[in-house]
């Protein structure tokens, strides 16, 4: 059920808007499947030539995508300020970079994920699909919760 009177108004982005608002930021959230159930990962990533780059490590994220590459990153922000909020989805195929040592020496690519350290594998998203929405919010929607209203268990 929802409440129209209530619900943010919703517009549907174009694929520039989308890419544009990309590439406003660097941080997004990678979903794979993992064992058959979905799991999401932050990745820092970057936009080369309409795909997304980021940097990975062995473990679960690069077995995932080796077991499926079918992947999905989710890039979102929300400005008070301006009363706006974006959400973008790349749904695509992820690509491992077989030659990561030159490729990771490029300056250009300026990947630095914050846990740098043994992040030696490349991977490109090449999409499927770009999909975006834009919500104007009114001050009744801004997530301000004072300390004193907060649940107070992490605290004490």
């Amino acid at each position: 059920m929802r409440d129209n009177a209530v619900a943010p108004k919703a517009s549907i982005l174009t694929t520039e808007q989308c890419w544009k608002l990309l590439s406003e930021t660097s941080v997004g959230r990678l979903a794979v499947t993992v064992e058959g159930r979905p799991d999401v990962f932050p990745v820092n990533y970057r936009i080369d030539e309409q795909t997304l780059l980021f940097r990975t490590g062995g473990g679960t994220k690069l077995d995932a995508i080796s077991a499926d590459a079918l992947v999905a990153v989710e890039a979102d922000a929300v400005s008070a300020e301006f009363g706006l909020a974006w959400s973008v989805v790349v749904k695509g195929r992820a690509e491992v970079s077989k030659d990561s040592g030159t490729a990771l020496n490029s300056t250009a690519q300026g990947l630095f994920p914050w846990q740098g350290v043994g992040k030696d594998r490349l991977v490109r998203i090449v999409p499927e699909t770009v999909t975006g929405r834009r919500f104007t919010l009114d001050a009744s929607m801004t997530w301000h919760v004072p300390l004193d209203e907060a649940i107070r268990a992490g605290l004490e």
